[in-house]
């Protein structure tokens, strides 16, 4: 999931930015409104959290620019503005949700996992693929029930195969869903992530295949079984 934040307090952007990208989003941030209106032309997102009160161009006015596009991007507008008219604006041109500052953070995240969760179609919140299991709310991935250690970036890599079962990711595809803007990422480091996610999953039936010079694919396979130990015979007779 790749969310735009575009929001002219530092500080406040700086604290949602760890946050989402510790839950394993791809976070890129802009600071006036004509930034946000060039990024949401040039860039797909799953999310834009939009304040109002922007320089050079406000947030309404980003926000009817983005649905004149027929955009139907989900939208979470922050403001420091409480009032009713307020609200009713933002939300009569387009916004999905509304948060008034100051909030509190673990409210925002709830918030956004579920306009993320609208934006892909308002799918299930636990993805499945034979024994693996994905919980898109918690944000946690699960083998047999048994929980797995990843990081942020090993989540979000397995979030996007999970959403592609069956097809192949490039890894071009791979550093749009996973990067932020400027953020130098290398075919090799790619890689390094697929391998340290591939030995924490494949244990369990799932691997990720290489398609060499095109992408990955998540796919089910079946581990072997050991062989049987054959009975001893008993004492002849």
């Amino acid at each position: 999931m790749r969310i735009l934040i575009a929001e002219d307090d530092s500080v406040l952007a700086d604290g949602l930015t760890r946050s989402l990208r510790q839950s394993g989003y791809a976070v890129d941030h802009v600071k006036d409104g004509q930034s946000a209106d060039l990024a949401l032309s040039a860039q797909a997102f799953d999310l834009l959290i939009l304040d109002l009160g922007l320089p050079k161009m406000s947030g309404m006015e980003v926000l009817k620019r983005l649905r004149s596009r027929s955009s139907m991007l989900p939208v979470l507008i922050l403001t420091a503005a409480d009032s009713t008219e307020e609200r009713v604006k933002g939300l009569d041109h387009g916004a999905d949700d509304y948060m008034a500052k100051p909030f509190a953070l673990s409210e925002l995240e709830a918030r956004v996992r579920a306009l993320t969760r609208r934006g892909t179609g308002g799918g299930p919140t636990v993805v499945k693929h034979g024994p693996l299991q994905f919980d898109q709310v918690g944000r946690v991935a699960y083998i047999d029930e048994k929980m797995l250690e990843l990081s942020a970036r090993e989540l979000g890599l397995l979030e996007v195969l999970l959403k592609r079962v069956g097809r192949l990711v490039s890894k071009d595809q791979l550093v749009d869903h996973l990067c932020e803007w400027g953020e130098e990422v290398s075919n090799n480091a790619i890689e390094v992530y697929v391998h340290r996610l591939r030995k924490k999953i494949e244990v369990g039936g799932i691997r990720i295949a290489t398609i060499r010079g095109l992408g990955y694919c998540l796919e089910k396979f079946q581990a072997p079984t050991a062989p049987a130990t054959p009975a001893s015979e008993g004492p002849s007779a």
